[in-house]
């Protein structure tokens, strides 16, 4: 059965089972991450058929953040340590995809403004739900520890989003939207 309605009165359990308050951070941060994950679901099938090598890094991408909703779900530490972890470098590989990303990009020393192919401006929205999800995160971090390399890992990613975006306008041979002030 899809509906418990044990969070009818506005709470919901972590896992592990401690239930919380819909608006805890924690909640909020993880809840972040997934609707940034649905996001990058929009992107993948907005490629699928165009790029197939950049929608198998938005899948890779999708898992990963799935491990991350998972690990700030949890509270109790020996359960977390038994979960699947986020690997150490993790960053280091999107890091790596942006560098080859880049290389195939014009310079840009301009502000760029979402839009240009309907996949370029949905990475803008999934890079700017990304930023939330990091300062949702930051702000769990005052409650919690967090592992540095998944604070890293959603950090870079809104980079890759970014390069992403600005690589899809490129290879649909469109125009870039810069600001002009």
């Amino acid at each position: 059965m899809i509906y418990t309605k044990t969070g009818d009165g506005g709470t919901t359990s972590l896992v592990g089972g401690t239930r919380v308050d819909k608006c805890d951070i924690r909640v909020e941060a993880y809840g972040t991450v997934d609707e940034l994950n649905s996001h990058l679901g929009v992107i993948g099938e907005l490629i699928h058929e165009s790029q197939e090598k950049y929608y198998q890094q938005v899948k890779e991408i999708q898992n990963d953040l799935f491990v991350i909703q998972t690990l700030l779900a949890t509270e109790d530490a020996d359960l977390y340590q038994k979960l699947p972890q986020l690997k150490e470098d993790a960053p280091e590989k999107l890091e790596q995809w942006i560098d080859q990303m880049q290389e195939l990009l014009p310079k840009n020393n301009a502000f760029v403004i979402a839009g240009g192919t309907l996949a370029g401006a949905q990475c803008h929205v999934a890079r700017c739900v990304c930023r939330r999800a990091e300062r949702r995160i930051v702000e769990l971090t005052k409650q919690c520890d967090v592992a540095v390399h998944l604070k890293k890992y959603i950090n870079r990613l809104s980079d890759y989003l970014f390069v992403l975006s600005r690589l899809m306008v490129v290879l649909e041979s469109k125009e870039e939207n810069f600001w002009h002030a």
